[in-house]
């Protein structure tokens, strides 16, 4: 499978050091699973203050971030990456990788999303700062806007690195045992299971003895409804939505509506 290439525009490039030097992402960076380019549009400005920001039209607080230096970032970017395209021979009808904003308006991040741009070989993430870009960039060359949750926060740095980690979890190689991650909680529609480890008695609170046991199709069987039950307590609404994909089997539904009258009873 080929490196991913992913470039991040950013006027903070350094925040990404943390990304690349610790944990699963900075193993699968050494491992070159991916590569991680950072551009800074104050490097593509032409006047002496290297600005990238000014006042809105209309009046308001704060600044926006200027079209041009933008732009021509993105058309840097899409300049190295078919030189790189070119280098290492790749098909010509590689699909351009999309240009995605981190914004709050954007449409919710899923562990869907994030598998299928896992598949991609390049993607492109763009950091707003201020008040936000310019309209007319983000109309004329951005693909898509995603957003990490109902919040904002200082700027698209931290939305873009929670997305590269979960990306690059999905990658082949980077987390040692891959079924780790294909039973992480959204996966298949439900929250993770609860986990537990030694000592088997913490402070009078015991392991459930099921897992104690070494009956493996027990033990499956009980973290599966424990990630129903945690599912149907926490965010019912997945269910909804696991059904549509055809994600429970009868057996699931079993155990939802045991779950269900128990609750009814008490």
């Amino acid at each position: 499978m080929p490196t991913l290439r992913i470039d991040v525009v950013t006027i903070f490039p350094e925040m990404f050091d943390a990304l690349v030097g610790h944990g699963i992402s900075g193993r699968a960076a050494e491992r070159a699973l991916f590569q991680m380019h950072r551009w800074n549009p104050r490097d593509l400005t032409e006047d002496a203050y290297r600005r990238v920001d000014d006042r809105p039209f209309g009046g308001g607080p704060g600044m926006v971030m200027l079209a041009e230096p933008l732009a021509r970032t993105l058309d840097a970017i899409s300049e190295a990456q078919l030189e790189e395209r070119v280098r290492s021979q790749a098909r010509a009808d590689v699909k351009k990788a999309p240009v995605i904003y981190l914004s709050p308006r954007g449409a919710p991040l899923t562990q869907q999303r994030v598998c299928e741009l896992a598949e991609l070989t390049e993607l492109t993430l763009l950091c707003g700062r201020y008040e936000g870009i310019d309209e007319r960039l983000l109309r004329a060359r951005v693909d898509e806007e995603i957003a990490i949750g109902d919040f904002v926060v200082s700027g698209g740095e931290l939305p873009a690195m929670m997305l590269i980690d979960a990306v690059v979890r999905w990658l082949p190689g980077a987390v040692q045992d891959f079924a780790s991650v294909q039973e992480d909680s959204f996966t298949r529609g439900l929250l993770d299971c609860s986990h537990y480890t030694r000592p088997e008695d913490w402070r009078g609170l015991r392991v459930p003895d099921v897992l104690l046991g070494g009956h493996h199709q027990r033990i499956r069987e009980w973290r599966r409804q424990e990630a129903l039950l945690t599912t149907q307590q926490r965010r019912p609404e997945l269910l909804t939505s696991a059904r549509k994909q055809g994600w429970l089997d009868p057996a699931d539904e079993r155990v939802l509506s045991r779950i269900g009258d128990q609750a009814k009873a008490t």
